[in-house]
């Protein structure tokens, strides 16, 4: 039996981290409530706990998941009057109709756009998209926006509750919607992304470059479709140089360009000068060009910093938030600009600074070069303390070179 059950618990783990966001997506397409649909997938599971150890675990996990969720779903909506199930029903099935007409090639990217509803509290939208599209917990969600757990759960939880109570219409928007709801989807879809390669789970990175694939496939007119994608490639191409034989940390400057992907690399290369063609800059396409600018280093064996902080300069007009503003401030550090980025740093205090370890990197690099040693080796304690990598504490132990 332990055996059997210990067989059932992996499959489970297996399951809720791959498929966990598609379920949802289904589940929610059909009962038209995010939260219920996790509830229903969360008694689907704790039933595949209590019946695989015993019965085996079946053929097609996913399949039995859906159903059993399905049941539960069907077990909790019983009390409905059959009208409004009839109601419900056929307003699906126009909506599902509705969404092949207009082309959505993927159940999860509509859901992401139904997530971006304008009556949805903006703060929350891309936080809502990870949790009930791609999976993510709360406790990653609020990594990524630098905030508690605590807080960002109970922001979540507020938001699923207004879309039931509010009783809004679970819809694909109108095509003339879609440009307003665009850079919520995008966000998320990068911030799905930079989940997966900091955790190295490339699974997850490999589920947002394809759903923005289908993104670029759905609006080929958004050059920031295109700039998020090639965005997402140039980082993809680098993975394997990213860490040596021994699993440590390599830095961009050191990689052996060799381990790139040419492959990925090219198709990015494409994909930014065709998004540049619309003559619409916006922050994907920046992004994507300062990664451009740094691929060009094993060519040319120089970095073009002049050319990066042209670019990093209009990142910040176009997204000044703290990540951007602190990779600014460690470019101007790079290229020899000490007092640009001391006021750079300068100007970030009273931020969320406290626990954002690229921060204290910067920081302590920036009092190396000033000459302050020991306040240095102190921010240098604070970055280590903010980071579980091993490979990284260790690069970061380093000597400066």
């Amino acid at each position: 039996m332990d055996g059997a059950r210990q067989a059932a618990i992996r499959t489970a783990e297996l399951a809720a981290r791959s498929c966990y966001g598609r379920l949802v997506a289904r589940l929610a397409a059909r009962s038209r409530d995010i939260a219920g649909a996790e509830d229903a997938l969360a008694e689907a599971f704790a039933a595949a706990l209590r019946t695989w150890p015993e019965r085996g675990v079946p053929a097609a996990p996913e399949a039995w998941l859906l159903t059993a969720a399905r049941n539960a779903q069907m077990n909790a909506g019983r009390h409905r009057r059959v009208r409004d199930a009839a109601a419900a029903e056929i307003e699906r099935r126009a909506e599902e109709r509705a969404a092949r007409e207009a082309g959505f090639p993927d159940e999860r990217l509509k859901l992401l756009f139904v997530c971006a509803h304008p009556a949805i509290d903006a703060a929350v939208r891309t936080p809502l998209m990870l949790q009930a599209v791609l999976g993510l917990d709360a406790a990653r969600i609020a990594a990524a926006f630098l905030m508690a757990p605590a807080a960002m759960g109970q922001r979540l939880v507020r938001a699923k509750a207004k879309i039931r109570d509010a009783g809004l219409r679970f819809a694909v928007p109108e095509p003339e919607e879609m440009p307003a709801r665009l850079a919520e989807v995008l966000a998320a879809i990068y911030a799905a992304y930079g989940t997966g390669w900091e955790a190295r789970q490339a699974g997850l990175a490999e589920e947002a470059i394809y759903l923005g694939r289908l993104l670029v496939e759905l609006l080929p007119a958004e050059p920031e479709a295109r700039g998020l994608l090639a965005l997402m490639l140039y980082c993809e191409a680098r993975r394997e140089a990213r860490r040596d034989a021994e699993g440590r940390f390599v830095p961009l400057g050191r990689q052996d360009a060799r381990r790139w992907s040419g492959a990925m690399i090219g198709e990015a290369e494409a994909l930014l000068a065709e998004g540049a063609r619309a003559g619409r800059f916006g922050r994907y396409l920046c992004e994507a060009a300062i990664q451009s600018v740094h691929i060009q280093r094993p060519v040319t064996g120089r970095t073009d910093y002049r050319a990066l902080r042209l670019l990093y300069d209009l990142l910040g007009a176009h997204e000044p938030s703290l990540g951007v503003l602190v990779a600014r401030a460690a470019l101007l550090l790079e290229a020899g600009d000490a007092a640009a980025a001391r006021v750079a740093l300068d100007a970030l205090e009273g931020r969320q600074v406290a626990g954002y370890q690229p921060y204290w990197v910067a920081l302590a690099r920036l009092l190396r070069a000033e000459g302050r040693a020991a306040e240095a080796e102190a921010a240098l304690g604070t970055a280590l303390s903010l980071t579980d990598d091993a490979a990284l504490r260790e690069f970061l132990s380093l000597p400066p070179p």
